[in-house]
């Protein structure tokens, strides 16, 4: 049985994606910080749980000893968006946060598990956003750290072109998610709400989390660099189409 290690996987595309390998006969490992979530969502797919907080370096190499010598499936999840004031107005402690889950994170898991990774010629996937591909208005901070998770899995590609491990890449666009737009807005309900306002049928976690595992169950020799994946009515990170 092939072993997965999801992390972010308490809520969301993180949690969507630890269900849909477990449907598909992996062994999936999930991790996140929110002990409770995650333990729960182990016993309901015959996982396993690690409490893991992917910014702070000890907890990190203590999940890589937990997982051992060998992973098939790494999947850099854990991340999200604080805020979204302009520039002239930025919180830079809102930036320091994403900039650290989102990049230091994923390169923090994936250098401690690279190893196991190569043991097992498994896969890597990134889950970025499609704001690393395009500003827009209060986004600076969220795009930057997004656009650096970008490049951790580009040049990651570049240097282990010789090793038996695929880099992939998944940018969604617009997913309403329980969580994602509440955090960003400290808890607003309705703020979050107004995000996906009009939007007729934007992406949801399963959509994004059946991309990440076609993506993983690939043949070996077949690397899928990267997809972008939006819902129809968003045509550009711009431009999305309302009905209200």
């Amino acid at each position: 049985m092939p072993t997965a290690l999801v992390t972010g996987a308490s809520s969301g595309i993180g949690a969507a994606t630890a269900r849909m390998l477990a449907g598909q006969g992996w062994e999936v490992i999930c991790v996140a910080r929110r002990t409770e979530r995650i333990e729960a969502l182990a016993a309901e797919i015959g996982g396993r749980a690690i409490t893991c907080d992917v910014s702070d370096a000890d907890s990190v190499a203590a999940l890589a000893d937990q997982v051992g010598d060998r992973l098939d499936l790494l999947v850099n999840n854990a991340g999200g968006a604080h805020g979204q004031q302009p520039i002239a107005e930025a919180d830079f402690d809102d930036w320091t946060t994403m900039y650290t889950s989102n990049v230091l994170g994923a390169g923090r898991v994936t250098k401690a598990l690279l190893p196991a990774l190569v043991a097992a010629a498994g896969t890597i996937v990134f889950v970025t956003s499609t704001a690393a591909d395009a500003a827009y208005e209060g986004g600076a901070g969220y795009n930057a750290a997004k656009a650096g998770e970008m490049m951790l899995a580009r040049a990651l590609r570049l240097e282990l072109f010789d090793q038996p491990v695929r880099i992939c890449e998944i940018a969604p666009g617009m997913v309403r998610t329980d969580e994602f737009s509440l955090t960003r807005f400290d808890g607003d309900q309705a703020r979050a709400d107004k995000v996906y306002d009009g939007v007729d049928e934007p992406l949801v976690a399963d959509d994004v989390a059946d991309a990440i595992v076609w993506v993983a169950t690939r043949p070996g020799h077949v690397n899928i660099d990267r997809i972008t994946i939006r819902p129809r009515a968003q045509a550009a990170q711009h431009k999305v189409h309302r009905t209200n």
